[in-house]
């Protein structure tokens, strides 16, 4: 019977977390946080939010492609405490400028993105079915100053790698752009998603572990498995979340923190014997 139980939460969960992982994807760009001042955009059709710090010198997105592509780009800039509405988008094809998006003279206008719940100014956007050849964006302000989001392209896709990445880079993202810090996060819908799309994969794999593996690893070395008390181990997952969600939001330490808690829970209740019927 508690075979059947563990396999029909496993069998639930295996449907809910790919759920979770959608819930909030939708109408959404793949988070970049720009690490250099020339940033080679791949896929420029697949819409991505390239976050960036001006340090003293202008930023330069190149775009190439041998087929026609639909380009979009728009430039955002964080409505934090202090928002400097004066990043410039220069849009090139080759040496032609073709557009030129936000600065000084720009009428920015604000906008709520409810899944991350932050607001932002806009600066304006710009759509062209472009010819095959080289592209470039290039970002900068007045002193090379500015925090800004760029946005490239307008097909919305997460693969799972995108997925993981989004739950890894939004908390740096909030904290760093928005101002938010990282116990706020707890209490916005990125902040809730990112708890339950780790927790969930911990608790499957505490699922996995304790039901298929565990018994079989005593039986391998020779007698039962003597695990570390389960205060100690409930303890050390508080103690790992606290670390995790007042600093970075590690996705490392909140899935180590609810692997000890549901395989000390598991434990408790008896589902490691569930492999004996």
């Amino acid at each position: 019977m508690r075979v059947h139980r563990a396999i029909s939460a496993m069998t639930a969960l295996g449907f809910a977390i790919p759920m979770l992982l959608t819930a909030g994807s939708a109408h959404a760009h793949q988070p970049v946080v720009v690490d250099s001042e020339t940033i080679e955009v791949v896929d420029p059709e697949i819409s991505k939010a390239y976050y960036g710090v001006l340090s003293g010198a202008a930023h330069t997105y190149m775009i190439t492609s041998d087929i026609e592509f639909d380009l979009y780009v728009g430039i955002l800039v964080p409505d934090s405490e202090t928002p400097k509405r004066d990043v410039k988008a220069e849009i090139f094809r080759g040496d032609e400028l073709l557009e030129t998006l936000g600065g000084v003279d720009a009428e920015w206008v604000t906008f709520y993105e409810p899944f991350a719940q932050n607001t932002y100014w806009d600066g304006g956007e710009f759509r062209l079915r472009a010819a095959p050849g080289v592209y470039s964006v290039r970002i900068s302000s007045p002193d090379n100053a500015s925090k800004y989001s760029l946005a490239i392209g307008e097909i919305e896709y997460f693969g799972l790698e995108d997925r993981a990445n989004a739950l890894a880079v939004l908390p740096s993202i909030q904290q760093e752009f928005f101002g938010i810090s990282a116990i706020e996060l707890v209490g916005t819908r990125y902040g809730l998603l990112n708890l339950l799309v780790i927790y969930a994969v911990a608790l499957i794999t505490a699922l996995l572990y304790t039901v298929t593996l565990r018994r079989p690893l005593a039986r391998l070395i020779g007698g039962r498995l003597r695990g570390i008390d389960r205060r100690f181990r409930m303890a050390a997952a508080v103690a790992l979340f606290a670390v995790a969600i007042t600093t970075t939001w590690s996705p490392l330490l909140l899935f180590a923190s609810g692997l000890l808690i549901f395989e000390a829970l598991f434990s408790r209740s008896g589902v490691a014997e569930a492999n004996r019927s």
